[in-house]
């Protein structure tokens, strides 16, 4: 059966959009009609993927799946965050790259062709598997900006992985090199190290962002700076006991 543009269900998608969100009941429509809007005439499919909200978000979602059938709904049982909600994504993604957007809309679907291409060029170097959007202009307060160059410093100065804005959720990636990095809370912040070390190749590539139109940040500065001290250790400790075969061939 072949394909068809709009990633419906009859063939196998091209690209697969995850998009966890939490209590996002003020932006889910828009950002559904924008990643519709950008992708016209690719074979994708759209995978929003509910962490527990208390709010009206999955009700949203569930309504808008009669107007777009590429559109596809996943629940958690319970909170379980961001990057598990990005997991459970990945896990129910039928296409071989998959990209993803933060769900609060900041994130411009405009993007999204972007970061697929430099994925997927002819002329990408062997083993390159993930591409990183790097947002040039924050629309975010003062305080929120210091807090996330406060933690991007320490963080770049730790791992060394050459990605200036790993927290970036404008990404996109291969699905089965995803599927391959150890699975632990907040890893979403640290792919670029976590592919690095598993032998893959990571770029970045300049993203827009823009102001959130409703609700509110699921985060603080305090709260983030705490688990990224946590979470960097982990990492460095992930790295230390990793060992590589070089690739392995069925013999």
């Amino acid at each position: 059966m072949t394909e068809t543009a709009t990633g419906s269900s009859y063939g196998r998608p091209e690209i697969s959009v995850v998009v966890p969100v939490h209590n996002e009941a003020g932006n889910v429509e828009a950002l559904v009609r924008e990643i519709d809007a950008r992708l016209t005439g690719r074979a994708y499919e759209m995978i929003f993927v509910d962490d527990s909200s208390v709010d009206e978000t999955r009700r949203n979602l569930v309504a808008l799946r009669a107007s777009f059938p590429c559109l596809r709904v996943i629940g958690h049982r319970r909170n379980a965050g961001q990057s598990r909600a990005v997991r459970t994504g990945v896990l129910a993604a039928r296409a071989e790259v998959v990209a993803t957007l933060d769900g609060d809309g900041q994130n411009d679907p405009d993007d999204l062709r972007g970061l697929v291409s430099q994925l997927t060029r002819p002329d990408a170097p062997f083993g390159l598997a993930l591409v990183q959007g790097r947002r040039e202009k924050r629309q975010d307060s003062s305080w929120k900006r210091l807090g996330s160059r406060l933690a991007n410093a320490v963080r770049q100065r730790v791992l060394r992985d050459g990605s200036p804005d790993s927290g970036c959720g404008a990404r996109a990636f291969r699905r089965d090199a995803f599927l391959q990095l150890p699975y632990f809370d907040h890893m979403h912040r640290y792919l670029p190290a976590l592919m690095i070390a598993e032998g893959f190749l990571v770029e970045t590539r300049p993203v827009n962002h823009r102001p959130r139109r409703h609700g509110r940040s699921n985060y603080t500065n305090f709260g983030r700076l705490a688990d990224a001290l946590s979470d960097l250790k982990g990492v460095m400790w992930l790295r230390s006991r990793r060992r590589s075969p070089g690739g392995a061939d069925e013999i």
